[in-house]
């Protein structure tokens, strides 16, 4: 029964997974199916995932996130652009590679099961969680997107997992904070949002994630797919033949947590059909429901029997970790040139930099709770590049030169809004507007979801960077400093 949670680890800057040492050592007792891990050093996760597989009784899951590359999450690795940038290239070869590198980066790790590629249409500008993660408003596109990625990736012997089925494009609510509500037609989802899923059941997809999100024209009963029967069973299971691994989106997520104990929750996902339970507030508490709801009638035993297989057999068929097609030097330089290949310059062109680069940093979610991109790659990365790059709060006589105000606003989880603040808003203009008074020219960096900095409406260079990545901030600060005096 246990084999069917997959809970999540956490690296702690100060201790790396240390801190999690007991937790390890209780879930591998309990005997859970693999763990899902957020953050860490290379080594270190190439050394815990070692060390996990050989203590577990069975073949473990290892996770991540890795829907910008395996620097996503681990340091050391090779960040990539968003999903949306790769797509805007119109180069499905690029895709394609980005893939591959992600997911061989993510094998010799001993990461098996990469939680993406995200195939939510781009649909709604107020959706709080899509931003430049999802790839594009064309269903029948977006498919051929989610073919490419998933072959490359599972080709190289790690699973990839579509989500959220069956799609959250037009959720205008975070499933972190609320329970969404589409309240559109089953011909429109069918005929739109469920196209990359199709798709990607027939490019043989390792497995699909759910969404916290309720579809009444799917089920009547409001339910969020995650744990809704008529969404899994009959949808997923017998309308579109789905028979490879359904893992549920966070059991933490107020979306399915409303009314309910993340237990009580989990209960009622794998009655609906997850094999999976990804993020459990409490192993041992989920098991022991799991255990009550089979006894008392409520989940089939026989249900139960199938999550297991699968998942085993899942878990069976991921090449184990070594050094077969280890990323080459190339490989990880191509990201970078990546990165630099995706950036988008309106308003241009660029003025050249002066002797003294002034830096203006405006943090639109400097207040949104739990990690985000570290802030420094931008000044690293010039001052790396020759640079004299200095952090100001407003221009001054040190520069000569355009003043750079980086911009940093993207989708977040419990940011709960698709707005910048007021502040950040009035903040950016007024030192634009200082910069002119004083002579001299502004670029604006885009460090996040597009969408964002046209609501600045400032008449100044911008150069959109899609995200804040470490990764596209050193490509950010690259594209300066080719500008020739």
């Amino acid at each position: 029964m246990a084999s069917l949670l997959v809970p999540v680890l956490h690296w702690e800057r100060d201790g790396g997974f240390a801190g999690a040492r007991p937790f390890i050592t209780q879930s591998l007792e309990l005997g859970v199916g693999g763990f899902k891990l957020v953050g860490g050093e290379q080594d270190a996760v190439r050394a815990l995932a070692k060390e996990l597989q050989q203590k577990a009784p069975h073949p473990m899951l290892v996770a991540a996130d890795l829907e910008c590359g395996a620097g996503q999450q681990f340091t050391g690795a090779t960040g990539l652009p968003p999903l949306a940038a790769i797509a805007a290239l119109g180069d499905m070869e690029s895709l394609r590679r980005a893939a591959r590198l992600t997911a061989r980066e993510a094998r010799t790790m001993g990461v098996n099961w990469n939680l993406a590629p995200v195939a939510d249409l781009d649909l709604l500008d107020e959706n709080p969680t899509n931003g430049s993660r999802a790839p594009g408003n064309d269903g029948r596109k977006v498919a051929t997107l989610m073919t490419a990625w998933i072959e490359a990736c599972q080709a190289e012997g790690v699973l990839a997992c579509i989500k959220h089925f069956p799609g959250m494009g037009r959720a205008g609510i975070d499933p972190h904070i609320a329970l969404p509500v589409v309240e559109v037609s089953a011909e429109v989802l069918k005929d739109h949002d469920l196209v990359p899923f199709r798709a990607a059941i027939s490019a043989g997809v390792a497995s699909i994630m759910t969404a916290h999100v309720a579809y009444p024209s799917l089920d009547s009963s409001r339910m969020p797919a995650t744990l809704s029967r008529e969404i899994i069973l009959w949808l997923l299971r017998q309308q579109l033949k789905f028979d490879n691994l359904v893992v549920s989106d966070s059991m933490t997520m107020a979306a399915v947590t409303d009314g309910r104990s993340s237990a009580e929750a989990a209960v009622l996902a794998v009655r609906a059909g997850c094999d999976v339970i990804l993020d459990p507030e409490s192993c041992e508490d989920t098991v022991d429901a799991l255990l009550v709801a089979v006894e008392d009638g409520t989940i089939d035993p026989d249900r139960i029997r199938q999550s297991i297989r699968r998942r085993m057999k899942w878990a069976q068929w991921a090449s184990p970790p070594n050094d077969w097609r280890r990323p080459s030097g190339a490989d990880t330089a191509w990201g970078a040139l990546l990165a630099d290949r995706v950036l988008r310059l309106e308003n241009g062109p660029l003025p050249p930099l002066g002797a003294v680069t002034e830096v203006v940093s405006i943090d639109d979610d400097e207040s949104v709770s739990g990690s985000r991109p570290d802030r420094r790659g931008l000044l690293d990365a010039l001052r790396h590049g020759g640079t004299d790059a200095r952090v100001v709060e407003s221009p001054g006589t040190a520069s000569g030169g355009p003043l750079i105000v980086a911009l940093f606003a993207d989708n977040h989880a419990r940011k709960e809004r698709t707005k910048l603040l007021p502040e950040t808003v009035e903040t950016a203009r007024r030192v634009v507007e200082q910069a002119r008074t004083m002579g001299r020219s502004s670029i604006i960096l885009a460090l996040g979801d597009p969408r964002y900095v046209a609501q600045l409406d400032i008449d100044a260079p911008i150069v959109i960077a899609w995200s804040g990545d470490r990764v596209m901030q050193q490509a950010a600060a690259r594209h300066l400093q080719r500008v020739k005096r």
